[in-house]
């Protein structure tokens, strides 16, 4: 699962070293991206290391090369948000797929089930930024297609707050979770905290402490035993509405 950055950044390194076989600069990435600072460009190219996107060349200054790209992920025109959508629709923004696997030839029959829509129920509000009380029952729900959901039980939530816009999650977003209650380090998850608070972060496993790290300088990073969190489920996907 990649962030819109993320993919946007990876797009600009691959076709950067396709044409000169040299990567961009970190500022020239910085204007590519319409970031503010370097720090972020760092945050990004270390979620893309981390995930096996990328590598760094050693005893080579700022030397990157792609080690892969998601196949199945379709970079987003820059006048999709010039469209209007209808009332109470949501356009996906960010997409988790089967990365690098070529996808099988389904039969009309199987294409027609995999089109159906899915309903997925919207389990109230979740925190990036400040606290709030934890997740309620379903209020509404979005429809969606079963081939863009992949296996497991799925729910959604609207995202509050902006600790974690420098990974492309902004307020106001649909957040879509993979119920669960594990996730590797590093994955974005809906944390419950100490049973009342819910909230949206990057998990962060720290010896036996369990850190929830926030995207955006202007938040702390919040560190608890691990009696006090219980992983809700995983972030697969992002929509916002237009």
């Amino acid at each position: 699962m990649l962030t819109r950055k993320q993919h946007e950044l990876l797009r600009f390194i691959h076709e950067r070293l396709k044409e000169s076989g040299v990567p961009p600069s970190f500022e020239e990435m910085k204007e590519a991206l319409d970031l503010r600072s370097k720090s972020g460009i760092h945050r990004l190219i270390t979620a893309l290391e981390e995930r096996g996107f990328i590598r760094r060349l050693p005893n080579r200054a700022r030397a990157l090369e792609v080690i892969r790209l998601p196949e199945t992920v379709q970079a987003v025109p820059k006048t999709a948000a010039a469209t209007p959508a209808p009332a109470r629709s949501f356009a996906p923004s960010v997409i988790e797929g089967s990365l690098g696997r070529a996808k099988p030839t389904a039969s009309p029959a199987a294409e027609e089930e995999l089109a159906r829509p899915i309903p997925i129920p919207v389990m109230g509000r979740i925190a990036a930024g400040s606290p709030i009380s934890a997740i309620q029952s379903a209020s509404q729900t979005i429809a969606m297609p079963a081939d863009m959901l992949g296996s497991g039980e799925h729910f959604a939530l609207e995202v509050r707050g902006d600790s974690m816009i420098e990974a492309g999650i902004l307020d106001g977003d649909l957040a879509l979770i993979r119920r669960g209650d594990t996730a590797e380090n590093g994955s974005i998850v809906v944390a419950l905290i100490d049973d009342e608070e819910a909230t949206l972060k990057r998990l962060r496993r720290k010896g036996a402490s369990i850190a929830l790290e926030a995207a955006n300088p202007a938040y702390e990073t919040r560190i608890f035993g691990p009696d006090r969190v219980r992983i809700q489920g995983r972030l697969v996907g992002l929509f916002r509405r237009y």
